[in-house]
Order: structure tokens, then C-alpha cells, then sequence
């Protein structure tokens, strides 16, 4: 009986230091908290003044921000 193949299987992991998500003006990476912050007080405060059912456009208009900069939402 012949031996059984092997299989080598590559890993493909990202450094610690190559960035994932956007990079800003300054070179460093973009955090969802920092980015945006029009939108995201716009749509906090229409959240926290009459609730999250009636605001999705300004939910929608934050995460659209967030996507035309590169985050993955």
C-alpha cells in the first residue's frame, strides 16, 4: 500500500503592521469612532431625541459616510 499524500497549505496572515481598514491624510489608519463625525452627531442626536425607528436616514447617511471612506459595514 502506497503511503497517503500530504498536503502543505500556505498561511496567509496579515502583519501587525500593514493596516487593514482606511488610511487618513496623516498616514495613519482610520478608526469608525473618529470618522465621519458630521453624520455621527447628526444621527446620535436624532437617535437620542426620537429613537432609532425614526432616523434611519441619518443611520443610513453615517454608514454610507463610513463606506465612501473605505470601511466595510
Amino acid at each position: 500500500m502506497a503511503p497517503a499524500p500530504t498536503t502543505v497549505v500556505a498561511s496567509s496572515t496579515p502583519s501587525a503592521a500593514a493596516p487593514t481598514g482606511p488610511i487618513g491624510a496623516d498616514g495613519k489608519p482610520l478608526k469608525p469612532c473618529c470618522s465621519c463625525p458630521e453624520t455621527k452627531k447628526a444621527r446620535d442626536q436624532c437617535v437620542f431625541n426620537l429613537g432609532e425607528e425614526n432616523c434611519l436616514d441619518m443611520i443610513k447617511a453615517h454608514q454610507q459616510c463610513l463606506r465612501d471612506l473605505g470601511f466595510k459595514i
